[in-house]
């Protein structure tokens, strides 16, 4: 008996630590978001500079000491009507953003104070004009050039110290040419194929281009590629955290209360193939950009032209279903031009491009509500492009 006393209490310290550490494991999603970091590309018509912001175990921002951060290149001083015009490597090490004034790439070093400093050598050449959106797949990096008479999609590997080299035969000029208006270029989950959506309004059609990404980084066109968007306009656009096969895209020009959002199967040689009974409506106009929860159950579209947010449910073979649709966003002047989501999924950001805010809301099971004291400021004379969350870089 007093042996199994004396174990019984080592044993209930070890019992009560195993729980302690699967609590802490399943809470892991929601506990690191206090060193979360949110980053907008200002795009003033001048240098360019990157607005940081902390994010505070509520949600809200706070800014950061020395913000705005230099960026190196030139800003466009006005929307790139584009959806990831800034984006964060994935080992958290590196922000990129676009200079669409000078035709250039910034890379930054993210501290682990969130603060930022170029790395040698940036900002790089783009590989083409106005970039507005980059995509990143571990040391992959390919830019979208939207500007001239070919634009295109250039591949660059990211390399030590975060430098950026151009990919030998790499870029891919969209077939239509001038009358192209691209929107967004992004990497499913593994890597492994690339989309960029062509917008319109300009004279050629609303198109998806899609690849399948090469071991040298190089890309080859899916057959059949560019594919027909399901509506007009399809500016916004992500393949699910946790199926590389699924792809979700915004169609923003459908007219008023047409909005919708397809689904889209990316099969392994890049055909897409339209998931049940895509697209799918919500009532709204004009849902311009999409972002889905890293656990991969809920997509959320922001509507421009209705300055709301539609939320809805993604089932396991990512058929989607209209969850909700907030209440008007207080305070928003010309629309927005970028979402994201804190790294627990539990704030949406959004980028007011018209009035130079970030805007901030809970999210709950799929309900999105604004929260009080947003939106933020961002610097004087800004145009931001987009934004991005990083959580702080283990070094």
């Amino acid at each position: 008996m007093r042996l199994l006393t004396r174990m019984s209490v080592p044993l209930a310290l070890l019992v009560a630590a195993l729980a302690g550490s699967a609590a802490a494991s399943a809470d892991s999603w929601h506990g690191h978001h206090a060193r979360d970091y949110v980053y907008l590309d200002d795009n003033p018509a001048a240098a360019n500079t990157i607005a940081g912001f902390v994010r505070n175990a509520d949600g809200s921002l706070t800014a950061l000491a020395g913000s705005p951060f230099a960026a190196g290149g030139v800003g466009l001083g006005a929307s790139l009507g584009s959806q990831g015009a800034i984006q964060v490597t994935d080992d958290g090490r590196y922000l990129l953003a676009v200079d669409a004034g000078s035709n250039q790439i910034s890379v930054l070093r993210i501290n682990n104070d969130g603060s930022l400093a170029p790395v040698a050598g940036s900002p790089f050449a783009s590989g083409g004009l106005e970039p507005n959106s980059i995509a990143v797949s571990d040391n992959l990096v390919y830019v979208e050039n939207a500007g001239g008479t070919a634009p295109n999609f250039t591949g660059f590997w990211l390399g030590r110290g975060g430098r950026l080299t151009p990919i030998p035969n790499s870029t891919v000029t969209v077939a239509a040419g001038a009358n192209a208006n691209l929107g967004d270029v992004l990497f499913n989950n593994d890597g492994t194929r690339l989309v960029g959506v062509e917008v319109g309004p300009k004279t050629g059609p609303s198109q998806i281009d899609s690849f399948t990404v090469n071991r040298n980084g190089t890309l080859t066109a899916a057959p059949g590629s560019p594919y027909p968007a399901q509506g007009l306009g399809p500016f916004g656009s992500q393949f699910s955290p946790i199926n590389p096969n699924q792809l979700f895209v915004s169609n923003a020009h459908n007219g008023a209360g047409l909005g919708t959002v397809s689904a889209f199967n990316d099969s392994w040689n890049g055909t897409l193939s339209p998931i049940g009974a895509s697209p799918y409506a919500n009532g709204q106009t004009a849902p311009c950009w999409l972002v889905v929860s890293h656990d991969g159950e809920y997509l959320y579209a922001f509507n421009t032209a209705s300055a709301t947010v539609s939320s809805y449910s993604i089932a396991r073979d990512g058929t989607l279903t209209l969850v909700g649709t907030s209440a008007p966003v207080s305070g928003i002047v010309g629309g927005g031009t970028d979402i994201t989501l804190s790294t627990d999924d539990s704030t949406l950001y959004l980028n007011e491009g018209g009035n130079h805010t970030v805007a901030a809301f809970t999210v709950n099971g799929g309900t999105v509500t604004q929260l009080p004291g947003s939106p933020y400021s961002t610097p004087v004379g800004a145009s931001t492009a987009g934004l991005v969350v990083a959580e702080a870089p283990s070094r």
